[in-house]
């Protein structure tokens, strides 16, 4: 590793921990379930991770290998899947344009990697239609976060020069960008090099971003960029933020060592005034939001296998139940009132926010690498309308489970190069309506499941 490259994991490393106190989404999470998949425990931990993966089906295959015929259903899907209109199967391998991963609004697919922090392309046929080149360089852990309004939300490095000394100067500016022509609107530089989930978000009217200081929110214009309010909290405390119906949240607790209460705030999405919702019992880690709720997760115990998950939405209505770590947890997402988890065993598990059952346990159908290599699967993903969850690994295996009972609906498989070392060879899977898109690396895959044929 050269000497830029180690000066380059150590700032990532920096803006993952989040030098404000602002701790990512949180400490508890990433030790015990890896929540989203290893993409944010990678960050956690200072890794350069793009959320680079490649799916697989009966309709497209990389490497020459060619792609091999589904399995038979074990039984039917809710619903069959259907095209969008105007799509059909392709895959791309624009170089540069996906290895750090990819976001689906309506038919277009934004990307980053490392020749341009932003790729447009069209979800129907893969045609690349334009791109932002990155500064510098472009080997980072994000990518595009958010399409609204014609304008797509992204970050990229805030200089590409050097200093004086020969060194760089890293930093990080929140960049909106036109969705039709690609030419960049504004920039705001942000304090520090954080590019998680929890740096910026939309918002009903403005895009909340963690400027200009560690420790305030501000709404940002969509438009222009400029600043309409901020808030501002108290030094030795810590905000996690989440959006509820693009109202903003921010759930704070005081930066200390011994376990405290977590205060849940709602800001005015116009003025940014603050209203105290309520406060929960404990020291409270954001898990993610769902139909209307923020779900939380809190140990109950020093070894972090009993906890409990608390589902509070924006008036303060508020449900825990337990839940039992069986142990480790690769990859998990929150789908609705459900908890989709898959363990480092290979089985696959829904638990019910609303009742605190866990409705089934079934092998996943895909391979999942060790807790001490450097790969992950991808995060589940779920289509509703199927009724079906899907899984997917690096070595190329796909697997679809009856959302319901957990049975297998679909598998597939196609060949693609040997998994890496590094964590770019970390699967991304996404969803077009019914259509999978997927992607390792540059290579980017479409297709449909036929889960119900």
């Amino acid at each position: 590793m050269t000497t830029e490259q180690v000066e380059r994991k150590v700032r990532e490393t920096l803006h993952a921990v989040d030098l404000d106190r602002v701790r990512a989404p949180g400490d508890l999470v990433q030790k015990v379930l890896r929540r989203r998949s290893r993409r944010r425990f990678s960050q956690a931990a200072g890794a350069a991770v793009a959320i680079a993966a490649v799916t697989v089906g009966a309709v497209a295959g990389f490497g020459g290998g060619g792609a091999a015929e589904p399995d038979r259903p074990v039984r039917p899907a809710a619903s069959p899947a259907t095209p969008p209109d105007g799509w059909k199967p392709w895959q791309s391998g624009v170089p540069g344009a996906g290895e750090r991963g990819c976001l689906v609004d309506g038919s277009a697919l934004y990307c980053g990697g490392s020749k341009y922090d932003v790729a447009k392309f069209d979800a129907n046929t893969g045609e690349r239609l334009w791109t932002v080149k990155v500064n510098r360089e472009g080997d980072g852990i994000d990518h595009p976060f958010a399409a609204r309004d014609g304008v797509v939300y992204a970050y990229r490095n805030h200089t590409a020069e050097n200093l004086p000394s020969g060194d760089y100067s890293g930093g990080t500016d929140l960049m909106a960008v036109d969705a039709g022509t690609g030419d960049v609107l504004w920039a705001v530089e942000m304090p520090q090099d954080d590019r998680t989930e929890q740096a910026a978000m939309l918002i009903d009217g403005a895009v909340l971003a963690n400027t200009p200081s560690v420790r305030t929110m501000s709404a940002l214009d969509p438009l222009t960029g400029k600043e309409k309010w901020r808030h501002t909290w108290d030094k030795g405390t810590v905000c996690q933020r989440a959006v509820l119906s693009g109202v903003p949240y921010l759930l704070c607790t005081r930066d200390a060592e011994e376990p405290d209460d977590t205060d849940v705030l709602r800001l005015d999405p116009a003025t940014g005034n603050a209203t105290k919702v309520m406060t929960v019992p404990g020291r409270q880690e954001l898990l993610g939001t769902s139909q209307g709720q923020m779900v939380l997760i809190a140990a109950k115990d020093a070894a972090g296998k009993d906890l409990r998950l608390t589902t509070v939405n924006g008036s303060g209505q508020q449900t825990s139940h337990p839940y039992r770590v069986e142990g480790e947890v690769a990859a998990s997402e929150i789908v609705g009132d459900r908890l989709i988890s898959v363990s480092r065993q290979g089985k696959a598990s829904a638990y019910s926010l609303a009742t605190g059952k866990t409705l089934w346990n079934r092998p996943a159908g895909i391979k999942v690498p060790g807790k001490n290599t450097m790969q992950s699967i991808a995060s589940p993903v779920v289509s509703e309308r199927q009724g079906v969850v899907y899984f997917f690994d690096p070595t190329g295996d796909l697997s679809g489970l009856d959302l319901r009972t957990g049975e297998q609906v679909w598998h597939a498989h196609v060949d693609t190069a040997e998994p890496g070392p590094g964590f770019r060879d970390s699967p991304q899977l996404l969803l077009y309506e019914d259509v999978l898109v997927a992607r390792n690396g540059s290579k980017i895959v479409s297709l449909l499941p036929r889960t119900g044929d």
